[in-house]
């Protein structure tokens, strides 16, 4: 696959402050924030009771976060990727990706994700296949040149379109999870030596829970 259309490993790995203590101090918070009220919520400002196990949704970088290119060009799932998918998929947790692809693959999100589909399977390995259905219509990648992170833009997008839930965002780059902290996401930097592969699927969802 172009290696170009994923996002890079990150570089400088130094302190952030998006330290796990600080994930659960926010988590376990016992007053929410006030919010506007989203399309779809009630006049009471409560998502429809069909709706409030849907929250959060969780959002995910996907080069050097999910997955791996190695250097012949293959790509499979990172270490703890597919079990992590798995675990959230059985706690009916929304997932999405938000991530760089050439905007020239496709007029609409849905035409380039098609293709990044295909460039990825192309070059798979891995013995079970990516679990692309699992992110549904989630999937938000550059309309222009402009929009390709660390551009706000593709966040902001995903963040409007989560019903009001909390939205979590997953990535390898500390700059993509200081942005996405900046525009109100959740953030969590994965591959951090002594932290857990990913943001905890407990923590998850009790985000979910903070969100009603």
């Amino acid at each position: 696959m172009n290696r170009s259309a994923m996002p890079r490993p990150g570089r400088g790995r130094s302190r952030t402050g998006l330290v796990l203590g600080a994930v659960l101090a926010s988590a376990a918070l016992s007053v929410s924030p006030v919010r506007a009220a989203a399309p779809g919520d009630t006049a009471s400002g409560s998502r429809p009771a069909a709706d409030r196990t849907a929250c959060p949704v969780v959002y995910f970088d996907l080069g050097e976060t999910l997955v791996h290119t190695a250097d012949d060009g293959s790509i499979g799932y990172r270490p703890g990727a597919a079990s992590y998918l798995r675990a959230l998929r059985e706690r009916h947790v929304r997932i999405g990706l938000i991530t760089n692809v050439p905007p020239a693959w496709g007029a609409t999100d849905a035409e380039r994700a098609a293709r990044l589909k295909q460039e990825v399977d192309s070059a798979w390995t891995g013995s079970a296949p990516f679990a692309w259905a699992d992110f549904g219509d989630r999937i938000l990648t550059p309309r222009t040149e402009a929009e390709r992170k660390p551009a706000p833009v593709l966040w902001q997008r995903a963040k409007a379109g989560s019903g009001g839930c909390r939205v979590v965002y997953q990535a390898e780059t500390a700059e993509e999870v200081q942005v996405a902290a900046s525009v109100g996401f959740v953030p969590y930097q994965v591959g951090r030596p002594q932290w857990p592969g990913f943001l905890p699927v407990g923590i998850v969802e009790l985000l979910g829970r903070r969100s009603h």
